[in-house]
């Protein structure tokens, strides 16, 4: 059963968003849309900001860059996967009050 017509070489445009519907209503494509929304943070948000930005080391950052690059990185296994068991191991162990 055959419901339309369809031309695999045309590009599929949504609706309202072509040439013809720009001119019409007098907007560029280039226009940029108006602001419609504010955002707070609440001061919880707020404070785990700031504490991510506490914990993050950009010279750290850099070294461990700088040795991927030279080659001179080398991957722990075995803390890796002591980690993951210690974390896994708090997950099930549920909330500790």
């Amino acid at each position: 059963m055959k419901i339309g017509s369809f031309d695999n070489h045309k590009p599929i445009t949504p609706a309202g968003n072509g040439p013809a519907s720009s001119a019409a209503s007098g907007k560029t494509a280039a226009a940029e849309p108006e602001a419609s929304a504010q955002v707070a943070l609440s001061p919880a948000a707020a404070l785990a900001i700031e504490e991510a930005k506490a914990d993050f080391d950009a010279e750290k950052v850099a070294r461990i860059a700088l040795a991927i690059r030279e080659g001179r990185f080398q991957v722990n296994a075995e803390a890796i996967a002591d980690r993951l068991i210690a974390n896994a191991q708090e997950v099930l162990a549920g909330p500790q009050h």
